[in-house]
């Protein structure tokens, strides 16, 4: 029954039919007229019934009963390979890999690095999602993500690599603060820049509170830049309208802090697996 459905002799009868006889099926199907009706014969005899009978006023063909009821069949059939022909000969679809980088690092740095990523590696779709580290951790945890970019204190272990993070206070250029409660402009609780912050000035044994809060690092660059508060930024990030405090101001300065790759689980798709060794080789440590 198997050869019976072979699909030559199965499209070469659809031919005979749809064109009405043998010569003419022989020009659809690229054969000659006697293996036309070879094969026509072969399936009749595959199948132990008679298919086509010749219409002798007309010089055609017409299909039996048994023509007529595989015929259907034949056409899905045909139609089905046709279909599954075209669909493997697609390229395949790209395999996604999921990156969560931080909110403060999900600028022009990022966009520059992952735009090279694309261009090197149009095999992989890249889905990326910006938050805060906890937030990212937490999305690592649930595999919700496969790879992250994370900010840390120095000397947690668990990372593929990571990169040094210069930490600077600053305050507005055209409008410095000198006040006894110091005003801070930080981001989210979660943010380590925050904890440092706070950390650092309550050792100091002086008093603070929040100015002004942003999700974003533009919107604590602008609020410095005004005068709103001081900070604790990456030195990446200080702007020219920002000036840099010294000890002599009364803030300490700052050991680095850390961008970690981090992985979720112990093992890594291919796909993930080529961002991870993409980004080691090609994230600037200066843009750090």
């Amino acid at each position: 029954m198997t050869l019976a459905f072979d699909l030559d002799l199965l499209r070469t009868f659809v031919a005979v039919v749809d064109s009405g006889g043998f010569t003419k099926a022989a020009e659809r199907v690229h054969l000659t007229q006697s293996t036309v009706s070879q094969q026509v014969k072969k399936l009749e005899a595959n199948l132990g019934k008679v298919l086509l009978l010749r219409d002798k006023s007309t010089g055609g063909v017409r299909t039996t009963e048994a023509g007529e009821i595989l015929l259907s069949y034949a056409r899905r059939l045909l139609a089905t390979a046709e279909e599954a022909m075209n669909v493997m000969r697609q390229p395949s679809a790209p395999r996604t890999v999921r990156l969560g980088v931080p909110e403060d690092f999900a600028g022009r740095r990022l966009i520059d690095l992952l735009s090279a990523f694309a261009a090197a590696s149009p095999h992989v779709r890249l889905d990326t999602m910006s938050g805060w580290s906890n937030e990212l951790r937490r999305l690592l945890d649930t595999r919700e993500i496969d790879l992250a970019l994370v900010k840390r204190e120095p000397g947690e272990s668990g990372s593929m690599a990571r990169w040094a993070e210069e930490l600077v206070w600053v305050q507005s250029a055209l409008r410095p603060l000198r006040s006894d409660i110091v005003p801070l402009a930080v981001f989210p609780i979660g943010c380590i820049y925050r904890e440092r912050a706070i950390r650092s000035i309550e050792d100091c044994g002086r008093r603070w509170h929040v100015a002004y809060s942003s999700q974003g690092l533009m919107g604590v660059q602008a609020a410095v830049a005004s005068g709103l508060g001081i900070s604790l930024l990456p030195a990446n990030a200080v702007l020219a309208e920002h000036d840099r405090l010294q000890p002599s101001d009364g803030f300490d300065p700052q050991p680095p802090a850390e961008l970690a790759l981090i992985k979720a689980g112990s093992r890594l798709t291919p796909e993930a697996s080529f961002l991870a060794d993409f980004i080691i080789e090609n994230l600037d440590p200066d843009l750090v």
